[in-house]
């Protein structure tokens, strides 16, 4: 199965530029202004789960980040966002992985999703997500997980999505993580079309991984 979902992503990403994209941003402003929210500051660990080709990184790496690390799916993604950084995205630490195999080798101070867990539409799936979650997220820690709302996509690259709202979400995470604060965000398409987005920021509140 992973690698029928890595041939799909690849092919996605070596069909299209980036800015053909439907989630494509040129500016991570919701993403980032919770990451503030959190109190994360330059020495601190950041991972961008399915962070494919988005921005996100090169913003970090702007305020002054230097650990951070962006996993995906899709190497052919990974490959266009660190040829895109330069020089610079030799501080990234780039991992190839399905986040729901995906074995920790450490421990972060913020976990960011705003591309991977609303098309976990089986619940093993969403199970195995939030067991490396909590096992690769520092006690104390946030995560950051946008989702498609509930008037938004019911569908997105040819594959079915879960729509979210923050009280879904955190229901979802169940016992030892605290809803923080979200934002409802209209995501506006490359071609003009929008989109309905919540994220969600939560703090880790127990030690223990399920």
């Amino acid at each position: 199965m992973t690698d029928d979902k890595r041939t799909h992503w690849d092919a996605v990403y070596g069909e299209k530029s980036e800015a053909e994209f439907s989630w494509h941003q040129d500016d991570p402003e919701v993403s980032l202004d919770l990451i503030g929210r959190a109190g994360i500051g330059p020495t601190a660990s950041v991972i961008d789960v399915g962070g494919g080709t988005s921005r996100l990184a090169e913003a970090l790496l702007d305020r002054g980040l230097r650990d951070v690390t962006v996993l995906d799916l899709s190497q052919v993604a990974l490959t266009a966002a660190r040829e895109r950084l330069g020089p610079a995205g030799e501080s990234v630490t780039w991992l190839c992985a399905d986040i729901t195999t995906w074995v920790p080798a450490r421990q972060y101070d913020l976990w960011h999703d705003r591309a991977v867990f609303h098309f976990l539409v089986d619940a093993l799936a969403r199970d195995a997500y939030l067991e490396r979650m909590e096992r690769a997220l520092k006690p104390g820690g946030h995560a950051i997980i946008a989702t498609f709302a509930p008037d938004g996509p019911t569908s997105c690259s040819g594959l079915p999505v879960c729509r979210y709202s923050p009280a879904d979400l955190a229901e979802a995470l169940e016992d030892g993580f605290a809803l923080v604060e979200h934002r409802s965000h209209k995501h506006r398409t490359p071609w003009g079309s929008t989109q309905s987005f919540q994220f969600s920021l939560f703090r880790r509140t127990s030690a223990t991984p399920r």
